[in-house]
């Protein structure tokens, strides 16, 4: 007896959802970054040529197939292509991604649900950048600090997941994706007002032809794939709790402009601060837990300023983590007929463990070698692994998948249904069978350093 399948309550809960998934760490961390280095504006408008040209037809392709299938990533390719059962491998591409993402993603949460307790308790008031810097280096450095702060986020990540579709993710999700932007629009209120702010608004938006470049435009095309949850598996889940009705086409253009708005706005809250005290832009961890704690020290208000903007960081990731249990709890509910319960609890406990060597990476308590035979951390390795690899891969199967598997009668008929945005089937599919495929190897070429 087949089970049935949940579905959102509403296209606006599905909208906050896959929102919330697409909007994670990188959006907030690695965004502002990119875009200032590589030309500012021109960056920007290159970006958006990108999210159009990759990023929006693999979204509505991938949501499009989940809903026809009614089924999570293995199981669509294997719904779609019965007699070509190597395509389920395109499914599993995603699934191992999002697993394995998760197992180091909760790492770095983590971090951040540490920093808001030390924000709270005015922790850094009073030091200097090293001072705050070696307070990074000390919680990286503390396994059983790093494991419990794992722990703590793997399990609030588990318990939202753990109550279904639209009890669980689509009420969680509309709360803390909503609560994401009201602290996005404080803390961007409060950023205007600050000296930096012009010098921050000429690094994003200022049209620099002497910082873009060819290298520039393929890093355009890599954010425009990685910051829409692509190759991961999740939209195919998404999708397939989707009815009938909803225009996946018209979804696909809110999400992606969403995302690229809280990019925009994260920019504009980031830089104003680390201009105000002449500091240079940075990226990734050094930004976030270094740079930025020292220079919330010396603002006004700033326990406040700082615990809401750490709030927003643990926010932004578990609406993204969310996205990564419930694919694979997903998937195994189907493949292996378990109930989402016990699948939720077995896949959290599951990443929580692969995660263990991630949250030890910076104390060396396991896999002590790691560095010196890898050239990197385990956190770091697998982070490359999937970037790199997994991810870019599985987008190009999928993509391969809809232009030359796919039978088209029925792709017309599925990218048709509920939609406004008929007429551009023909468009859609040209993309996905030549444009897409190939600006994807650029992205693999680009990541491997081939190009």
């Amino acid at each position: 007896m087949s089970r049935v399948r949940e579905h959102w309550s509403s296209k606006v809960g599905f909208i906050f959802a896959a929102i919330g998934s697409a909007v994670g760490l990188g959006v907030l961390w690695k965004f502002p970054y990119t875009v200032g280095k590589n030309g500012g504006g021109f960056f920007i408008l290159a970006y958006l040529c990108c999210t159009l040209a990759i990023g929006i037809p693999v979204l509505i392709g991938e949501l499009m197939m989940g809903r026809r299938a009614q089924a999570a990533a293995v199981n669509t390719f294997g719904h779609l292509a019965p007699d070509k059962p190597f395509w389920k491998v395109a499914g599993w591409f995603g699934v191992i991604s999002s697993f394995l993402i998760m197992s180091f993603y909760s790492v770095i949460a983590g971090y951040g649900m540490s920093y808001i307790a030390m924000s709270l308790m005015g922790a850094f008031k009073g030091l200097d950048i090293a001072q705050v810097k070696e307070k990074f280096e000390v919680l990286a450095g503390s396994a059983d600090v790093a494991l419990l702060w794992h722990f703590v986020f793997t399990l609030i990540t588990m318990c939202i997941v753990f109550s279904g579709v639209r009890k669980g993710i689509e009420f969680w999700s509309k709360l803390m994706t909503r609560g994401l932007f009201v602290m996005l629009l404080i803390l961007f209120f409060y950023s205007i007002r600050l000296s930096g702010f012009g010098h921050a608004a000429h690094f994003v938006f200022y049209p620099d032809w002497s910082r873009f470049s060819v290298s520039s435009l393929l890093e355009a095309l890599g954010l425009a794939f990685f910051t829409l949850s692509l190759g991961q598996g999740i939209m195919f889940s998404y999708g397939s709790y989707l009815d009938k009705e909803t225009d996946i086409p018209q979804m696909s253009l809110i999400i992606s402009f969403a995302v690229i708005l809280v990019g925009i706005l994260a920019a504009m809250v980031v830089f104003p601060i680390v201009f105000t005290f002449g500091m240079e832009p940075a990226a990734g961890n050094g930004l976030i837990f270094q740079t930025l704690p020292y220079l919330f020290a010396q603002l006004p208000g700033a326990v406040i300023v700082s615990t809401l903007f750490f709030i927003l960081f643990v926010f932004t990731a578990i609406t993204s983590s969310v996205a990564f249990i419930e694919v694979i709890a997903t998937n195994l509910m189907e493949l292996v007929g378990w109930e989402r319960k016990k699948s939720v609890v077995l896949v959290a406990a599951a990443t929580f463990i692969v995660g263990i060597p991630s949250a030890c990476s910076y104390s060396g308590t396991v896999f002590a070698p790691w560095q010196s035979i890898y050239g990197q951390n385990f956190l770091d390795t697998i982070d490359n692994l999937v970037s790199v690899w997994l991810i870019p891969v599985g987008g190009l199967l999928t993509a391969v998948f809809i232009g030359w598997v796919f039978n088209k009668k029925d792709a017309e008929e599925a990218f048709r249904q509920g939609t406004i945005f008929a007429p551009l089937f023909l468009l859609w599919h040209f993309c996905m069978r030549y444009i897409v495929p190939i600006l994807i190897l650029f992205i693999i070429f680009e990541k491997s350093g081939l190009v």
